[in-house]
Order: structure tokens, then sequence, then C-alpha cells
């Protein structure tokens, strides 16, 4: 194991990811209410490929960390996942920028219009039933899982193996699925970008 990187702090890190934690999700559900109209010059649907891009690199990134982990390779697992934690917060920032920029889009709405007819439903098929099924895990588990990534976090940096393994057999594999599940939300709704 690695010695500890920083002095324990319960308190104070009980405080800071509590907060920091509610600022984002306050941040996201308000900002995702809103839709700026400004012209980039480039198709702000970009931000969404770059997301998926971001979760692609976040998912690989957990699976090398949990095979390093599993090999005793304890500085390249924390590398690892150190930059699992970067990538995840310019995701954050990007995919604050794609609903800022580009508004919501509807599964299946072909003719971009807002309204999801019945004839587009019916030619969207199952698949529409799949996507929300997917959208409706993903977007609540992506909610809950920050404050479990920084405290999975914390008790490492703290060299608290014990809480910090029994946090991580709940936050991997949330965090791998939110990852992943991105990444097919984006391949499922990108059809219809306008």
């Amino acid at each position: 194991m690695l010695p500890p990187a920083w002095k324990r702090n319960d308190k104070k890190a009980n405080w800071l990811i509590i907060s920091f934690s509610l600022v984002v999700f306050i941040a996201v559900v308000l900002l995702s209410r809103v839709k700026l109209e400004v012209n980039l010059g480039f198709d702000v649907h970009l931000f969404a490929l770059v997301n998926a891009m971001i979760n692609s690199c976040v998912a690989i990134l957990l699976v090398l960390a949990l095979v390093m982990v599993k090999s005793k390779k304890y500085v390249t697992h924390k590398k690892l996942m150190l930059t699992a934690m970067v990538l995840s917060v310019l995701f954050l920032v990007s995919y604050i920028c794609h609903h800022l920029l580009a508004g919501d889009t509807r599964f299946g709405d072909v003719n971009h219009d807002g309204i999801v007819s019945d004839d587009e439903r019916a030619a969207a098929g199952s698949w529409r039933t799949v996507y929300y099924i997917i959208l409706g895990t993903h977007i609540p588990l992506a909610g809950i899982i920050l404050p479990f990534i920084l405290y999975t976090a914390y008790r490492a940096m703290t060299g608290n193996w014990t809480k910090h393994r029994k946090l991580a057999k709940i936050t991997w594999p949330v965090w791998l699925y939110v990852a992943v599940t991105g990444v097919l939300v984006y391949w499922m709704i990108s059809p219809y970008y306008t």
C-alpha cells in the first residue's frame, strides 16, 4: 500500500465533499433548463462527441486501474484513478457547455421540431424504449456518483485503505456503468441532433 498523501481531517473533508457535490448537482440541474443562443462558429454538438470520448477514456482508465490494483501496482493505480477524476471534471465542463448551448434533443425527433410524432415514434421502434431505460438509469446514477468518487479518493489519499476498499466496491462499478452508458446515450441520441 502507498503511504498517505494527505493528513486526515474527516470533518473538513465531509464539508468540502458534500458542498462541492451539491454545488455541482444544483448547477447541472439549473443550467440544464437554460439555453443560450450563441453562435460559436462550430456545431455545439461537438461537446457531446467530446463527452462520449471522455467517457470512453474514463471507462478504459477504470478497467486498467482495477487491473493495476489487483496486480498490486498501487502507484499506477493511483495515477490512472487521478487521471479518470481529472477527465471527469473536463467532462462536467463540456457537459454543461453542451446543454447550455444545444438545449434538449428528443429521441426519435427526425424533423427536429421538438415533438416526437406518432410516425417518428413508430420509426424509432423499440430502440426508443431501450434508450429511455438506459437514460433512466444513467441520469440518477450520474447524479449520485460524485460524492462516492470523492469519498473513495479521500480515503485513498489519507491512507484509510479499509474504508477505501469498502467504498470502491460500490463506487467503481457505478462509475464504470455511468461512463459506459454515457457513451451509449451519445451513440443513440446523436442521429437526432440538429
